[in-house]
């Protein structure tokens, strides 16, 4: 079933994701032609949370293949289960089957395990496949997955050409540590997932958290935005900004110029080094309260 994207914007934010304009009709369009969809953006700015409401909005399964530097074909496809295979090995061979007949056993689907990616094509219903951080896998990985996202299908040398039963909605994200290749770009369609300015993020904080006052919402959004252009290494994500409005409400806090000192206290939600909690003094705190009310 293919929605508008009034309709998938209502259906995420139902969901918990407050999405905008632009990724409602990337959305739209993945459905549509049938193509995955490729995000990039800093680490922290929701890209894995799209596929996780994508999943909800659909109703769909999450299948999350989590890349990393190394990760070859058969940890993302299919493995075989070795204990299970060498246990009915040695109950054959006391049972005095042909070599051939153990061979044909054991490399049957009974002993296949199956990975992200063959479980994805393999669903009955469609999946929303999730390929996480997909700048972390080599190279190789990359051009491996061009084969199946183009094909939905895989070989398996002991059990032939495994066709996909369904599609998946396939959502790849990228935090930009390296540059994609050319060919994967094309592949997929893209949307670039930045922070969101205050008005999206209040309207995030007011899904997350259904209890929270809409003004002190407007100030939590209000001043994370200033932090984020302050000199950090690491700057907050949505997610830490979720965590830190949860954490002033469960203190009390209804304005945050009333209470410079627990805000100051409670920024360790949002800073996670030491030296972006070092810059972060008490006299840049109160100089960003003053510009929030």
């Amino acid at each position: 079933m293919t929605l508008d994207k009034a309709e998938i914007a209502t259906r995420l934010a139902g969901a918990g994701y407050v999405a905008d304009s632009e990724l409602g009709t990337a959305l739209v369009l993945m459905d549509l032609l049938k193509r995955p969809l490729l995000l990039e953006g800093e680490a922290g700015v929701g890209k894995t949370e799209v596929a996780k409401a994508l999943s909800a909005v659909h109703e769909a399964p999450l299948i999350r293949l989590q890349c990393y530097e190394g990760l070859d074909a058969s940890s993302a496809l299919y493995e075989w289960n070795y204990q299970r295979q060498l246990l009915a090995i040695k109950t054959h061979e006391r049972d005095g089957l042909a070599a051939e007949a153990v061979e044909a056993q054991i490399f049957s689907e009974d002993y296949l395990l199956e990975r992200p990616l063959l479980a994805a094509i393999r669903s009955k219903t469609p999946s929303v496949l999730l390929i996480d951080e997909i700048d972390r896998a080599d190279e190789e990985f990359e051009a491996f997955l061009l084969e199946i996202l183009s094909d939905w299908q895989v070989s398996v040398p002991e059990l032939g050409t495994i066709k996909a039963v369904t599609i998946p909605r396939v959502i790849l994200t990228s935090n930009g540590t390296r540059e994609l290749s050319d060919a994967l770009r094309r592949r997929c369609l893209y949307h670039y997932v930045d922070y969101p300015d205050e008005a999206r993020e209040t309207r995030i904080l007011q899904a997350r958290l259904p209890d929270i006052d809409t003004s002190l919402a407007i100030e939590i959004a209000r001043m994370v935005a200033m932090i984020r252009k302050e000199d950090l290494s690491k700057v907050p994500g949505v997610a830490e900004t979720v965590d830190w409005a949860a954490a002033l409400v469960g203190l009390g806090v209804k304005h945050l110029a009333d209470q410079p000192e627990v805000i100051h206290e409670t920024l360790l939600c949002l800073l996670k080094t030491r030296s972006d909690q070092a810059s972060m003094t008490r006299e840049v705190t109160d100089r960003l309260l003053g510009k929030v009310a």
